[in-house]
């Protein structure tokens, strides 16, 4: 990418994106170089390292040094672990998307006709796991009034103020309560007298439980009106405190429904971490995988290998996002001609829309097919779509292998950003392997040529 000087100037030109407008490149210390930042960015997802290991590899890696862009006399050059992780999170979505497509339109050109080549692709959807644990409503409450304690330990300490000098302790009283609750099972007695007093027991062990968070939830609170925040870091301390003690809150009420008045609470008001929000529970119904926690990201590739779009699906199905993300990559590019889906993409609207894009769809229905259905897809062509369609798994794993089997950023910001690089640094590693064979048979063919000339 970067010898081609061409492709260079179009990234480039891109990547000047990435310097926020309020900062003036030509004055003040010299930072990262925004190449640096890119090799640096799509290495990490690449080889699926955390940033102590991507610091680790920049600080004394020879090659990857010189990708870098440092000689010999450029030993001493470091990278703080902080610069990297900064710098890094400047990447939008956004701009790796543009990237991302300038990749791609020279992969083509480099392993295809050309401009007139026309585009075959396969769509399928994956989940991308968030680093949460298993969410128990007893756990999240925890996890809230964990945060809620040290944080307000904290503030206070830094303003002077009195009042959670025992925060250590009180948070140790709410995890012996929290334990307790977690160990005890329901009887399996068939005694009725048995197993309505192990309810009882769970039962007075939960409100303990609660009544103790709800005591230190009232004293947050009566703390957090007694503050009067001096600057703007004070503040948003305290506005981060008040959404933890508002998942605590909820957590508490949930809990009690559930326990005390045998409520079944509905799937749309769970929380699954309280710190990736974003996060969804999915059961897809796959052997031995009963539910997965993170979120659906749906990927299209050509038939060269190459992703040439993806979409975080947040709240949405595969029939849902069908037709928008087609329409995207049309709109990217042009002479994307056919595409082939799984069942679960399927409806009669989607086959009617797809349709009107594309020039040929490949969707198999779903249920009991009619006569002229029945006809459409047992075609050769049909069957011989949906025969290359898994290669789109192979794709899937070799994104999964390579970054995005737990996303390790924060924020649904950073999980897009996450998946953005992961789908240009596979991009790239097609592009480069793409090369390497083109050079290869370049010496195979020179060495061919060579033998014949001295056998003649």
């Amino acid at each position: 990418m970067y010898c081609n000087l061409p492709l260079r100037a179009q990234v480039f030109e891109v990547l000047e994106k990435l310097t926020p407008s309020t900062i003036n490149s030509n004055k003040g210390r010299r930072g990262m170089d925004l190449w640096k930042i890119l090799v640096l960015g799509t290495l990490r997802l690449d080889c699926n390292w955390d940033y102590d290991k991507l610091k680790e590899i920049a600080d004394n890696h020879k090659t990857v040094r010189e990708m870098l862009g440092h000689g010999q006399m450029d030993w001493k050059v470091r990278y703080p672990l902080q610069t990297l992780k900064d710098n890094i999170s400047l990447f939008t979505p956004g701009i790796l998307d543009e990237i991302n497509q300038i990749v791609v339109n020279h992969g083509q050109k480099t392993i295809g006709k050309g401009s007139e080549q026309k585009i075959n692709a396969s769509c399928d959807s994956f989940v991308l796991e968030t680093d949460a644990h298993y969410p128990t409503d007893i756990n999240l409450l925890f996890d809230a009034m964990r945060k809620t304690i040290l944080l307000i330990m904290k503030l206070c300490d830094q303003l002077g103020l009195s009042g959670w000098r025992k925060g250590k302790y009180l948070l140790k009283e709410v995890k012996k309560l929290f334990r307790k609750v977690q160990l005890l099972k329901r009887s399996t007695s068939k005694i009725k007298e048995k197993k309505a007093a192990r309810e009882r027991l769970i039962i007075d062990a939960h409100l303990a439980y609660l009544e103790l968070c709800q005591a230190l939830i009232e004293k947050a609170k009566d703390s957090l009106l007694s503050i009067c925040p001096s600057d703007i870091i004070s503040s948003l301390k305290a506005d981060e405190i008040t959404k933890y003690i508002a998942h605590a809150e909820r957590q508490m009420e949930q809990i009690r429904r559930r326990v005390v008045e045998g409520e079944s609470i509905p799937h749309n008001e769970k929380v699954f971490s309280i710190f990736e929000e974003h996060t969804e529970w999915i059961s897809k119904g796959k052997a031995g995988v009963r539910q997965e926690l993170g979120l659906r990201v749906c990927v299209v590739k050509d038939q060269f290998g190459f992703i040439l779009h993806h979409r975080v699906m947040q709240n949405e199905t595969d029939d849902k996002i069908a037709v928008p993300i087609i329409q995207e990559v049309k709109d990217r590019f042009p002479n994307l001609s056919c595409c082939s889906f799984d069942k679960g993409f399927h409806s009669p609207q989607n086959q009617l829309e797809l349709n009107d894009i594309l020039h040929r769809v490949v969707l198999p229905r779903k249920g009991r097919l009619s006569a002229i259905n029945k006809e459409i897809e047992s075609s050769a062509e049909f069957r011989e779509t949906r025969r290359k369609h898994s290669a789109v798994e192979s794709s899937i794993n070799a994104l999964e292998n390579h970054g995005l089997d737990r996303c390790r950023d924060r924020g649904i910001t950073g999980f897009k950003r996450y998946v953005g690089l992961a789908v240009l640094a596979r991009n790239l590693q097609i592009l480069g392997h793409a090369i390497q064979q083109k050079e290869l048979k370049r010496v195979q063919r020179a060495e061919r040529k060579q033998k014949l000339t001295l056998a003649a």
